[in-house]
């Protein structure tokens, strides 16, 4: 098994510089999910690492290796696509055995090989079948089989589940995670999709425009985000914002929103300047409905319109008006405010994000 590291890589098109001189080390065995909108480059660079997009500038190593000029099929590394991409002619079995046919791998090999693939993604009685009589789970699946039997370094996978419907993206990544457990093959994947990284990955690789806006865990990315944009795309609903300036309250200080005042943890105070603007964030989770029980000061508490409740089961998703701001609260239960209500609302303090409105990045 191998790492993967890229060291000041950049990729152009003519006059259009479409990654910039990224830095990243990927460790033995880690499964690292590339996340990020439409456009911001992540299968770009996943193709880089596969060699089958030529980088305009710096270095990409496979374990102790500059790969920057070895053709991709020398590199140890195996891909899977969006597009299965089958051969509709061949067999369940004949598909997952032609590369090592090419290969020259012996038969007796082959045949080892492919039913140990088989065996672990749950295609040992499909063996004889065509794609045309597979759903997309299960092509999906020998499309993952045709590449483990190669016993590739790294494995890279290119938005594997967009194809799939919702119930059977949920399953396959299940599969997927235990499949890595099982084969301990470094792991590069690719999507757009923020559950798909959350739940996947070791480590997460946020990317904007051809930038790394932060690499961490995903506890670490959604509890720490570096900036305004992380805060944004990780988390569903997004985090809601709010332009505040700091004021001095007492002994303390507090975040004025057109006279909403809300107080500054005292731990935080120390980060922050009197009459300074800022950009205060909250997630829909950390807004609660407040309880009569005394839980929380009366000065932690405000109240709203409901604008909109959607139920989704066990939880409920509340668009308020707060003194003329749409908020979007997640709470638990079901017997919530209904449109046309008033709501009695309050924060997680200790969960309040705050950033410098100009360089958008995180202050706390």
């Amino acid at each position: 098994m191998s790492s993967v590291t890229l060291k000041k890589v950049f990729k152009r098109y003519g006059k259009v510089e479409i990654v910039h001189g990224i830095d990243l080390e990927i460790a033995d065995n880690e499964f690292t999910v590339l996340v990020g909108p439409s456009g911001c480059g992540k299968s770009t660079i996943l193709r880089m690492i596969a060699g089958l997009e030529k980088i305009s500038e710096g270095t990409i190593q496979i374990g102790d290796r500059v790969v920057n000029d070895v053709q991709p099929k020398a590199r140890d590394i195996a891909m899977v696509f969006q597009n299965y991409a089958l051969y509709p002619h061949m067999s369940v079995y004949e598909n997952m055995a032609f590369s090592l046919k090419l290969k020259g791998t012996p038969k007796g090999e082959i045949e080892t090989l492919v039913a140990e693939a088989a065996e672990i993604l749950g295609l040992t009685q499909l063996l004889e079948r065509k794609p045309v009589a597979l759903s997309g789970g299960q092509r999906q699946r020998v499309a993952m089989g045709r590449a483990i039997v190669r016993n590739p370094k790294v494995f890279l996978f290119d938005e594997p589940l967009s194809n799939l419907d919702a119930q059977l993206r949920t399953q396959m990544r299940m599969e997927i995670n235990k499949l890595h457990l099982k084969l301990e093959t470094t792991t590069i994947y690719v999507t757009h999709d923020q559950i798909e990284a959350m739940t996947l990955a070791d480590r997460i690789v946020i990317l904007k425009d051809g930038n790394i806006m932060q690499v961490g865990s995903p506890i670490e990315v959604y509890e720490r985000p570096a900036n305004k944009f992380v805060a944004s795309f990780i988390g569903n609903p997004s985090m809601n914002f709010l332009v505040a300036k700091v004021k001095q309250s007492g002994d303390g200080l507090c975040l004025d929103i057109n006279g909403w005042n809300i107080p500054v943890p005292e731990k935080n105070g120390h980060k922050l300047q009197p009459n300074s603007e800022v950009l205060m964030g909250i997630r829909p989770e950390d807004i609660e409905l407040a309880k009569t029980d005394g839980a929380y000061p009366d000065s932690w508490k405000f109240a709203g319109d409901v604008l909109v409740t959607e139920t989704l089961g066990g939880e409920s998703l509340l668009e308020i008006l707060v003194n003329n701001h749409d908020l979007v609260a997640k709470v638990g239960g079901h017997n919530v405010p209904k449109r046309g209500e008033k709501a009695q609302l309050v924060f997680n303090l200790e969960n309040l994000h705050v950033f410098d409105p100009k360089t958008e990045q995180s202050i706390y």
